[in-house]
């Protein structure tokens, strides 16, 4: 059975929500709830998985991530972290699998020549699947519009940073093959990370790849590499960003001056590893985790005043600025993401997006259990 047939598409394509699409948050924040020390008092730690189980062979192109309790969201020192990021609440996570870099070019490639499957930026769009989405009433766009493709960002003058619309631009034919739009390839870009993938892509190569998506919760524990205080994997200090992290140098979103070598995406394993020796973990581009974005996740979670074992993020999706949005949460910012606009390539930043959102920074990374490794043989 080629993977293509085992997810029934649910979103089609973000061409009629582009508008809600949000490539990068703003500097400032709306209104936060504060974390207190007495919250942090009531929680404890809890037994996890730290070691990785003797006998186990860690999978190829992963690494073991040992379990730990951590605070999950804002560090309290983050002059930027948002609103959705607070407060931060305790978590326990059992260790685990996780790739080593962002899935690639060639990886992706691999997946879809022995399956066949094709990428939501690339199925024929089905008009009457995609009003069941919209509000009623929604009148058909052209059927020159309604062709498969997904958004490009767009360089330019910004007149207002609110109006994400002016960043980003629907274009016909851009897929994880075609990463900039027609014209464009992936030949010599095998170990760029693929992007264009929406949620369900992403599911179909983990289905035949034999492992999921991470948690948000392990995403974060897998990104501090060790650093349970540090605003970034690396520490508090932002004058080596560019040097740590593929992200937007320069004026934004005008000009980008490149002084991290990169204009969009970059190889993988082109900046320094953090403590866990994951590539990546901040900046190139957006990754998927499992978990349903709810605005109202992380202060639920605080007040409940507990530790949660390998917590599975919200059961039911909202966002409380667009209740109409159905989204998970994609975490580790992008090469669109500025020191002096966003700063989500912070490990705390969080965002939320579509199930059928394909954009030119987002893909993902995989990640497996200690039980579903195979033993070294005896």
């Amino acid at each position: 059975m080629k993977a293509q047939k085992l997810f029934k598409p649910k979103f089609i394509v973000p061409l009629l929500f582009f508008l809600c699409i949000i490539g990068c948050k703003e500097k400032s924040s709306p209104k936060t709830e504060k974390t207190t020390d007495t919250t942090m008092e009531k929680t404890t730690s809890i037994p996890v998985l730290v070691d990785m189980p003797e006998g186990m062979e860690i999978p190829e192109g992963m690494v073991w991530i040992p379990g730990g309790n951590l605070y999950q969201g804002a560090v309290a020192n983050d002059p930027m972290a948002m609103g959705h990021e607070k407060p931060s609440h305790a978590v326990a996570v059992d260790g685990f699998f996780m790739d080593i870099s962002e899935v690639t070019n060639a990886q992706y490639a691999k997946f879809v020549d022995e399956t066949g499957y094709k990428t939501i930026a690339e199925r024929k769009i089905d008009w009457e699947e995609m009003k069941k989405q919209l509000p009623e009433g929604t009148p058909k766009p052209h059927d020159s519009i309604l062709q498969p493709g997904s958004l490009i960002f767009r360089e330019g003058v910004v007149t207002n940073l609110q109006d994400y619309s002016q960043w980003w631009k629907w274009t016909i034919g851009a897929d994880w093959k075609h990463p900039n739009g027609p014209g464009s390839s992936i030949e010599g870009k095998d170990n760029e990370p693929v992007v264009h993938i929406a949620y369900e892509d992403a599911l179909a190569y983990c289905e035949w790849s034999g492992s999921r998506l991470p948690t948000e919760a392990e995403w974060e524990h897998a990104a501090r590499g060790g650093n349970s205080t540090g605003v970034h994997f690396w520490g508090n200090d932002v004058a080596s960003l560019a040097q740590k992290a593929n992200t937007w140098t320069g004026e934004f979103p005008k000009t980008n001056d490149e002084a991290d070598g990169y204009t969009r995406r970059a190889p993988v394993m082109s900046y320094p590893a953090n403590g866990y020796g994951l590539y990546d973990m901040a900046g190139n581009v957006w990754e998927w985790t499992s978990d349903w974005y709810n605005s109202n996740y992380y202060r639920d979670q605080a007040e409940k005043g507990v530790t949660e074992h390998n917590p599975q993020g919200a059961s039911r999706a909202f966002n409380s600025i667009n209740p109409y949005a159905v989204e998970r949460v994609i975490k580790g910012g992008s090469f669109l993401c500025s020191a002096s606009y966003c700063a989500s390539y912070r490990v705390s930043a969080r965002m939320a997006t579509s199930l059928d959102s394909a954009m030119e920074h987002l893909g993902f990374r995989t990640v497996r259990d200690a039980t579903s490794a195979k033993k070294n043989p005896s």
